[in-house]
């Protein structure tokens, strides 16, 4: 099974990491201290837990609060399997690396060797717009983690597995004050994590700080568990004579109910079913009238939309790596024309209307000013297509490795591109909530974060700089997409094409346009 880090120069990873001040907690002395006490995942799932000793495999997901999960990711291997029979059958899949597809280990699952490791702490409360109330969401990130071995040495290999789960917290619970009895608010919220981008500690001392009474972390309460997400590498194909390399990654959400005390298979988040509804001719048209609404479709544009859970999967495979031509590997892949489909849901006249309306209704869109940029946003909009863009492999937060025989964020990014990019939106809407202003949630494109007057982007991979996404200009300037003609290169680079005739490309040292 492939294991996935980041490796670039210490200067980029330097910078990298200062993005994330004041909305990420990525500290791996910090996350050690927290994950051996009040964080760790069998404190926060069981916190009534009369031992310290971490939550090994064989014991969490035989909880009666995990054995949902566990059963639905069984079902969906046993999906993944069958699919891929069908669709490749003189291609081998199991578990080792005899076959052609090697699929992740389920057995690791129920392991005594294995266990979920804190592995940063991220502030998202610019998804507050989902549910104003409960002022977004406070998200504790574990990667699953060999304990069987030790990692001693400088080739020392990882003992981290191709696996996330999250624990998604409401940022502000039913409870109307803190330790203190001090009322809780979104300002203070925000306060409280802007405040501690000045903290000039590490290890034992920064986790005493933010689990303190005045600290960002004694907010984060067993009660206000919302939800967990798992993202796992279910199969890797290596590069052969017949298939370039590929690796698929499981996303499955399960929402918590309090009354039954269980995580519950749920919808995934804008996650278009694709196949069910080029299939089915009535939901195909539901479809299609919901999202062309005016104020659907500015809602999409600004990404703040949220699709109606009959439109939706339960699970999603997210193939990697998926290049920047339009293919069928992509989430939205057939459901506008041009595709290739015979009966798309959206053909380009509908599209072009749904512009023509919002422009006539005194409507900005920021984003979709083109048949290619509604495409590219059905995509980036979905976990799927999230995923695929500007990641890790599969991953967008794969996490700090305190375990390692040197922890250190300065020459391993703990997380991707896209993650980096989007923190100073992000901050600004802490900032927003702090000053108890009226957040602004719109975002940009996966593949192109939107700067918020900040210069700060400005030259690196996330905005124009080298290996940035960018636009290949075309020769007349009126023939650019107004989509993305703004995706230039900063001075002395020059936007390369990668894949056939995708307008998409990088910036590179060279003589594109």
């Amino acid at each position: 099974m492939v294991l996935l880090t980041s490796i670039l120069p210490v200067r980029d990873a330097q910078s990298a990491a200062a993005l994330e001040r004041g909305a990420a907690i990525i500290d791996p002395a910090a996350l050690r201290e927290l994950d051996r006490g009040a964080f760790g995942l069998g404190r926060v799932l069981l916190p009534m837990r009369s031992t310290g000793a971490p939550l090994t495999n064989d014991q969490l997901f035989v909880l009666p609060s995990m054995t949902p999960v566990r059963k639905a990711l069984d079902r969906e291997f046993g999906k993944y399997i069958l699919k891929h029979n069908t669709d490749l059958p003189n291609e081998s899949i199991g578990v080792g690396n005899s076959y052609d597809f090697q699929l992740f280990d389920k057995a690791l699952l129920d392991s005594r060797d294995t266990r979920f490791v804190l592995a940063g702490i991220v502030n998202r409360m610019d998804r507050a717009y989902v549910r104003e109330a409960n002022c977004g969401e406070i998200r504790l990130i574990y990667r699953l983690t060999r304990t069987d071995a030790p990692a001693t040495g400088e080739g020392a290999a990882s003992l981290r597995l191709p696996m996330t789960l999250n624990v998604v917290f409401k940022a502000k619970g039913d409870l109307a004050g803190d330790a203190n009895n001090k009322p809780i608010t979104c300002a203070e919220i925000a306060r409280r994590w802007l405040d501690a981008r000045n903290l000039a500690l590490s290890g034992a001392a920064l986790a005493e700080k933010l689990t303190g009474s005045d600290g960002l972390l004694q907010l984060i309460r067993p009660e206000n568990i919302h939800r967990i997400e798992t993202n796992l590498q279910i199969a890797h194909a290596p590069k052969s004579p017949v298939r370039d390399f590929r690796t698929d990654y499981l996303l499955k959400v399960f929402d918590y109910n309090a009354r039954s005390g269980a995580f519950e298979e749920a919808p995934l988040e804008n996650q278009i079913d694709r196949e069910r509804i080029l299939a089915d001719h009535k939901l195909k048209a539901e479809f299609k009238e919901w999202l062309l609404d005016p104020a659907h479709f500015a809602a999409l544009d600004r990404g703040t939309i949220l699709i109606p859970e009959k439109f939706l999967a339960v699970g999603a495979i997210a193939p990697t790596p998926v290049g920047f031509s339009n293919s069928d590997l992509q989430p939205a892949f057939g459901l506008v024309q041009g595709d290739g489909s015979t009966d798309p849901v959206f053909t380009q006249a509908d599209v072009a209307a749904a512009l023509k309306k919002a422009a006539e209704s005194g409507t900005t869109l920021q984003n979709i000013r083109s048949v290619a940029g509604f495409e590219r946003r059905l995509n980036d909009m979905s976990c799927t297509g999230c995923h695929q863009t500007r990641g890790i492999g599969g991953f967008h937060f794969p996490g700090v490795d305190w375990m390692a025989s040197k922890p250190d964020n300065s020459t391993v990014v703990p997380a991707s591109p896209h993650f980096f990019g989007d923190q100073i939106r992000r901050r600004d809407v802490l900032a927003a909530f702090r000053d108890e202003r009226r957040p602004d949630y719109s975002r940009g494109f996966s593949s192109r974060p939107q700067p918020r007057g900040s210069d700060e982007l400005a030259g690196t991979e996330y905005w124009d700089g080298w290996g940035a996404h960018c636009y290949v200009q075309r020769a007349k300037a009126s023939d650019n997409d107004r989509s993305f003609r703004s995706w230039t290169c900063a001075k002395g680079l020059a936007c390369q094409p990668l894949a056939g005739a995708s307008p998409i490309g990088m910036c590179f040292v060279g003589d594109g346009r």
